[in-house]
């Protein structure tokens, strides 16, 4: 399944989703200015849980572990990784930080993408595979949306073998079948590589889903954040 567009309208510019997909796309640009130097900068700036753990117990260390956690959301490692991510964000990022306003979306965004990737070193702790990609926060801002509008429905393209259609679904649908599939996609992993990791991040996924939803609801119940009523009309 693909999103092509949401149906909850903004009624503010989504100036933090904008310079964040620009930032992201920026750092591609830049990681493919560095040709065979590439390796060696992802391996220093890459989030990398084994060594995180053991940035942990020495002075100074939790604050680098933190540096790493935060420029490997910026990270990407093809055109295909960063181009699907940098999608899912603009379909449903700018309805999160409409709720949020900017400052708040921008907080909001690091958080999740933080407790993302602590989530997948807590489950892979011994993994050093170095970890890079937007796809936690993002995660995040969906698990936020689908707290936020339950209501909202999305144009998603399906694939069937050689074939694709296109149908509406309401958003929980949407959002509960992609979460659905990234637990079961991260168990299998975890099952076939145990605490070393490797490959895609799935719980780093499941980890900023569930933050975003936490936090969202955390706003909603003491009435600091709360979307506005708004008729449905399919938009970015």
């Amino acid at each position: 399944m693909f999103p092509l567009r949401d149906s909850v309208p903004s009624s503010r510019p989504p100036v933090i989703n904008v310079l964040l997909i620009v930032a992201c796309a920026g750092v591609f640009l830049f990681e493919l200015s560095l040709g065979p130097y590439l390796e060696r900068f992802m391996r220093v700036y890459a989030f990398v849980p084994a060594r995180f753990f053991q940035l942990m117990v020495v002075r100074g260390g939790l604050t680098l572990g933190l540096k790493s956690v935060l420029l490997s959301m910026f990270l990407h490692g093809g055109w295909l990784h960063l181009i699907g991510n940098m999608w899912f964000l603009w379909i449903f990022g700018d309805s999160v930080e409409d709720v949020l306003g900017h400052a708040p979306y921008l907080l909001f965004y690091l958080v999740c993408g933080a407790a993302a990737a602590i989530g997948q070193a807590i489950v892979a702790p011994l993994s050093n595979v170095p970890m890079v990609g937007a796809s936690g926060a993002i995660a995040g801002v969906l698990g936020a949306y689908l707290v936020w509008f339950p209501w909202g429905r999305v144009r998603t393209l399906v694939f069937l073998g050689f074939f694709f259609t296109v149908i509406e679904l309401p958003a929980p649908i949407f959002l509960i079948i992609w979460f659905v599939v990234q637990f079961f996609s991260g168990t299998l992993a975890l099952a076939a590589a145990g605490p070393t990791g490797g490959g895609v991040a799935w719980f780093a996924h499941i980890g900023g889903f569930l933050a975003g939803a936490l936090v969202a609801l955390v706003l909603s119940g003491t009435g600091r954040a709360r979307p506005r009523p708004r008729s449905a009309s399919y938009g970015g």
